[in-house]
Parts: C-alpha cells; structure tokens; sequence
C-alpha cells in the first residue's frame, strides 16, 4: 500500500462509490427500519457519486483540493436530490485526509466549517425537515472524520518521533564507541611509544659501549651487555603486558602486574645511570608519597620522566648531567627534566624538531588529565621539560 499510493487510493474510491451507490436504494424511514430496493437515485445524483469517488483518487496529492471539490458536491446533492443519496460520505473521506495530514489547528478550521456548512445546509436549503435524522448523520459523521484524522495524525507524530529518538541513540552510542576506540588506540600507541623508544636507546648505547670496549675491556664489554639483556628483558615485558590489554577474552590471560609509576622512579633513573647519564632526583611529595597520587597522574609523571630522560640520553652530547624534580605544589604536581645539553645539541630536542612523537605524546599526557607541558631549549644551553598534571 506504502508502495502504490495511487492504486490503493482507486481501490478505496471504488470502494466509496460501491457503497454510495447501494446505500442510495435504501430507505433509512422504513416501516422496520432502513428497507433496500424501496427507492431509487436519480441520474444526476449517480454522476455526483461518481465525480466524488473519482475526486478520492488524489486525495493524498491535493487533500484540500479533493475536500473542496467533495464538499461542493455534497452541497449540490443536499439541496436538489430527492430522494437524497448519501454523497457526503465522500467528503467524509476527504476531511478524514486532511485532518490525517495537516496539523491540528488547520483540523479544527477545517473540521468546523465543513460540519458547520454541511449541515446548515442540509438543514436550510435541503427537501427534509431541519431536525431530519439525515442532517444530524451528516453533522456526526464529519465530525468523526475530523477526530479519527487528528488521532491517527498525533499517532504517526509519537512514531516518528520514538523512532527518530531510537535512532539519534544508535548514532550517539556508534559515536562514543568510536571515540572511545580512538581514545584506546592512543593511549596504547603513547604507551608503545615510551616503551619502545626508552629501552631501545638504552640498548643502543651500552651496544655501542660494549663494541667500543670490547678489545681493551672485555669486563667492562661484559657489563654493558648485562645491561643490554636487563633494558631488553624490561622491553619484552611492558610489550607484553601492554599488548595484553588488546587480547580477546579466550586468549591466555595478560600479566596483571600495576602500571609503572613515581613508585619505581629510582629503577628507571638506574638504567640511565647505568647508560653513562648521570641524572639527580628531587622527589617532594605530600601525603605518603607517590601512592596518594591518582593512578593517572602517577602514570603520566612517570612517563613524562621516562619520554625525557630517553630524549637526553638520544640527543645530548658527551658529558650531559640531567635533573629530575616532582614536586606536589597545591592540586597539581608539576615534573620538571633539565639537562645541561653536554658538549653537543640540547638534549631532548629532536633531531626534526617538531616532527617527533615523544614531545607530542608528553603533551597529549598531561592535556588529557586536564594539565599542561612544555619543552624547550634552556638559556645558556641544554632543554628543559616542564609538565603540570592536576591531580
């Protein structure tokens, strides 16, 4: 029906005209009631049942147009037919529509006039009584016509709207969905990146320490290599364990171990220093230390550290010194990584600068916490990092 409007709309004409035609041989006075076969139209009333039925057809396309024109042929059959056929049924159908497709001041307009028109007529200008059963059956059915429309009008409103609101949920829920996948994806490639880029250097350059000794200082070649296996073996594990968040629920269960935090800051300035970085650390912290900071801040203060450190280790010259302070000023604890820059480039600038991702991953850090870092050269030489994490 959705389909064919148009087709649907010549079957319920047929319908109307069917009905109007067999409803005019019947005698609604009968001696028991409405009696068929006692009456019969006339021609003119059959052509006006005719070009009323046909109106219904483009009821939907012009349903103004379709009433005004019933309406008008309705009036010529209260006013000239004897006996009257019941060609209002037509306009019944036709005000249906447009109080079924218009809102509902334009129904009240509408439904009023047409009742109030048919009837006065009928009671005024046509061949039966005022008080007639006829003319009060126009009066009801009109306005019957009139509420069903606007009731299946506010019915198809209360639809649209309840599918309209279902489907603005599925598109939020796909939204944050998405978003929250996005957020996922970046924290996990922040993480990769601290991770990779920290032990990698470190692996580098005790590589490098134990090819340069290896002829004239074999212990000491040797302990660099132990070095190299420890930054590796710390590599492998945080891999593992932050790949593990991306396994599905039947693979082998990830390592439950914490995320790293200030809790284990001496451990990783232990392997710069180990790495021939001499680093110094200010840790002033409040209330138990570094457990009564937020799991988040925790982790970023230590990530900031780690992203710095590895950037002096990378891009310092010979002989740089590097300082670490955390210090909990009010409701934020602010890092901050200096280096004296050695006797090369400043240390934790990149050798593109901007074109890295460690600087930009400090700043998504603290910026997701709702903080702030900044990076850059030191007056007199070196680099410095400044991050300030709300707590």
């Amino acid at each position: 029906m959705r389909a064919h409007p148009l087709a649907t709309d010549a079957v319920l004409a047929f319908g109307a005209f069917t009905a109007m035609v067999v409803g005019s041989f019947a005698d609604p006075h009968g001696p028991h009631g409405p009696t068929f076969g006692t009456r019969t139209p006339d021609p003119f009333s059959l052509l006006l049942m005719l070009l009323g039925a046909a109106a219904l057809v483009f009821r939907r396309r012009q349903p103004r147009t379709v009433l005004a024109v019933t309406c008008g042929l309705s009036l010529l059959e209260l006013t000239t037919g004897e006996p009257r056929a019941p060609v209002a049924m037509c306009t019944v159908i036709a005000l249906y529509t447009v109080a079924a497709r218009t809102d509902r001041p334009t129904t009240w307009r509408v439904g009023l006039l047409t009742m109030a028109g048919l009837t006065g007529v009928a009671m005024l200008a046509g061949p039966l009584p005022w008080y007639a059963q006829e003319n009060i059956g126009i009066f009801a059915w009109t306005g019957m016509a009139a509420a069903a429309g606007d009731a299946v009008r506010s019915r198809r409103a209360f639809v649209d709207a309840i599918r309209e609101r279902a489907e603005r949920a599925e598109r939020t829920r796909d939204e944050e969905a998405r978003r929250r996948v996005a957020e996922e994806r970046l924290r996990i490639a922040r993480d990769l990146h601290d991770v990779v880029a920290h032990h990698i250097a470190l692996v580098n350059v005790q590589a490098g320490v134990a090819a340069h000794v290896m002829d004239k200082r074999p212990d000491q070649a040797k302990e660099a290599l132990a070095h190299v296996r420890d930054a590796s073996r710390s590599a492998l594990n945080e891999l593992r364990a932050t790949v593990g968040l991306l396994r599905q629920s039947g693979d082998p269960e990830a390592p439950t171990e914490p995320a790293p935090g200030l809790g284990v800051l001496e451990e990783l300035v232990d392997t710069f220093r180990h790495a021939g970085l001499p680093v110094k650390v200010i840790v002033q912290l409040d209330d138990g230390g570094a457990g009564a900071l937020p799991a988040a801040v925790d982790l970023a203060a230590y990530r900031v550290i780690q992203e710095a450190l590895t950037n002096v280790r990378k891009h310092a010259g010979p002989g740089a010194r590097a300082e670490v302070s955390v210090v909990r000023v009010g409701p934020s604890v602010e890092v901050t990584v200096l280096d004296d820059g050695g006797a090369g480039a400043s240390a934790a600038e990149p050798a593109d600068p901007g074109g890295g991702h460690g600087l930009l991953g400090m700043r998504e850090r603290a910026g997701a916490l709702g903080g702030s870092c900044f990076a850059g050269p030191r007056f007199g030489g070196g680099y410095r990092v400044h991050a300030i994490l709300p707590t």
